[in-house]
């Protein structure tokens, strides 16, 4: 600004000088797009509740239907609970239904698939559970894993997930099918820590919480995998919803804009240097347009694969022989063949 009245003109520095204040330690100082802090302060979380409440409604259906106390003559597990007691342990080590029952709700079977072509069971088995053990597992994974996902991401992009991871799940358990009844309800949940995954990969230089977030990752997966080993439960519908959810992560992820400064700054107390700047900036402007669409085109393949393989009855068994021990191990109170599973071997 000018002096009155001479010439000398008086430049104010404060005002021109770029603000002394840059981020001191990178990433987490650096400022995050608008929109994605008013997604993540929202915190709707009402399509994780649906689902939830869909999978305990099916379970209470599913016990309706089972009537122990009936059926079996009264040879069941909890007798106090009646109507609702569940099948002897030595039938299902998981609290729940008879296999008679799960294959008439639904659950997904060889000779059902690929024999009689009951493609509607890839539509009802991710919303069945092999018993009351699996269901508090996989529904308090869920709520643990889904809520986080649905504040971060947004109820629309994991709806998707979730439903998209299920059916993709169901399929690949059809390929891997036994002549025991499956339920492939874990796929929906492996979908979610798939899209987790996809999130600490492609967003890491953002996380604050790194180490957290792994050691839930690896403690979910590992102990619903575990139980995938049991009777009924499938680890081919979770291997598949996996896949489904990391690749469906990486095109549905809203990538988290950085605002960068309009020009490298050196000489505070972290050098950011030109390279430093330009790979940020290449990030930010490019928004990874060619990984999402990489991703895209991989998860309509596999999805397309494995639909028309189920569809031609195609089962994997027939060339893998160790497949059938991703999915159960026999033990001595159950198998992972024909027919009721017994105690000490006898049907």
């Amino acid at each position: 600004m000018a002096a009155e009245g001479g010439s000398d003109q008086f430049i104010d520095i404060v005002k021109l000088s770029p603000p002394a204040k840059f981020p001191a330690a990178f990433p987490q100082d650096l400022k995050v797009a608008p929109s994605l802090k008013r997604r993540r302060s929202g915190g709707d979380t009402w399509v994780v509740s649906v689902f939830v409440i869909i999978h305990v409604g099916v379970f209470i259906a599913t016990m309706l239907v089972n009537d122990c106390w009936t059926n079996s003559n009264g040879d069941c597990a909890l007798k106090t609970l009646g109507r609702f007691s569940f099948q002897p342990l030595s039938e299902n080590p998981l609290l729940g239904p008879s296999q008679s029952k799960l294959e008439e709700m639904g659950a997904l079977r060889r000779n059902f698939v690929t024999e009689y072509h009951q493609t509607w069971r890839l539509f009802t088995s991710p919303f069945l559970h092999a018993g009351l053990f699996h269901l508090l597992l996989n529904l308090c994974s869920i709520i643990f894993i889904g809520i986080h996902l649905e504040r971060e991401l947004g109820p629309l992009r994991i709806g998707v997930i979730y439903a998209m991871s299920a059916f993709g799940g169901a399929l690949m358990a059809s390929l891997f099918l036994q002549h025991t009844p499956a339920v492939a309800s874990s796929g929906a949940l492996y979908g979610l820590l798939g899209t987790l995954l996809s999130e600490l990969i492609w967003n890491w230089e953002l996380q604050t919480k790194r180490v957290s977030a792994i050691v839930s990752f690896v403690f979910v997966f590992v102990c619903n995998f575990i139980l995938g080993f049991l009777p009924y439960v499938d680890n081919f519908a979770s291997i598949g919803g996996f896949v489904s959810g990391f690749l469906l992560g990486s095109v549905l992820l809203l990538s988290r804009r950085l605002e960068l400064p309009k020009v490298p700054i050196k000489g505070t107390l972290f050098d950011y240097g030109v390279k430093s700047y330009i790979k940020l900036k290449l990030k930010q402007n490019m928004d990874r347009p060619v990984l999402r669409i990489v991703s895209f085109i991989l998860f309509s393949l596999i999805l397309a694969g494995c639909l028309v393989a189920v569809l031609h009855g195609i089962n994997i068994n027939s060339y893998c022989t160790w497949c059938p021990y991703v999915d159960c191990i026999p033990y001595t109170s159950w198998h992972c063949q024909n027919g009721e599973t017994s105690y000490n071997g006898e049907r």
